[in-house]
């Protein structure tokens, strides 16, 4: 991981030993939704809000060019700020790089009029916790298959020099019964 480094490298995702990064406390309105809408016209026509946390809002969109529906994580506006463009699309390019079955993988990328953001496939499935408020509890030989192919996505990026550094289990997605890594 680069010395100056307080970003995951797999999404770009601020961690929380990042000085000065503001927490988001409103959920995406209305004029945020129109303004992304707006500067990613030309590539991506976005649907809904899917889901948000502190540090970015998911869309559901259609790929104009591939005529595809597409996830598109954007950063919040006062996290795009802090970071800056040429940082946000380095770290984006190390993480496109990735490829593995257990990897979500990274489409697109771009900062266009501040809005920083990243494309990925729709996954069809559930995260973690959804699953586990469902059932409560996974079957033992599930469980360790799962943690199996967490471990093996985390150390493909690890021997590549990508730290994920925010794995969690709301960052893993469980997609026709496997493990994908996000965020």
């Amino acid at each position: 991981m680069p010395d100056k480094a307080h970003f995951c490298l797999n999404c770009g995702t601020p961690t929380p030993t990042e000085p000065g990064v503001p927490g988001r406390t409103m959920p995406t309105g209305a004029i945020e939704v129109n303004r992304v809408r707006q500067a990613l016209a030309d590539k991506y026509r976005v649907e809904h809000v899917l889901g948000e946390g502190g540090m970015a809002t998911v869309y559901l969109a259609e790929d104009l060019k591939h005529h595809r529906k597409v996830a598109v994580k954007v950063m919040r506006p006062e996290l795009a700020e802090t970071l800056g463009s040429e940082r946000f699309l380095r770290e984006i390019e190390i993480a496109a790089k990735l490829s593995h079955q257990n990897i979500l993988p990274v489409y697109d990328s771009g900062a266009v009029g501040g809005v920083f953001y990243y494309v990925m496939p729709v996954v069809e499935g559930e995260s973690l916790p959804t699953r586990l408020k469902r059932e409560k509890q996974l079957p033992v030989n599930e469980a360790l298959r799962l943690a199996r192919e967490v471990a093996e996505a985390l150390a493909y990026a690890h021997k590549r020099g990508v730290i994920h550094r925010d794995i969690k289990p709301a960052n893993i997605l469980i997609s026709e019964g496997h493990a994908l890594v996000a965020d």
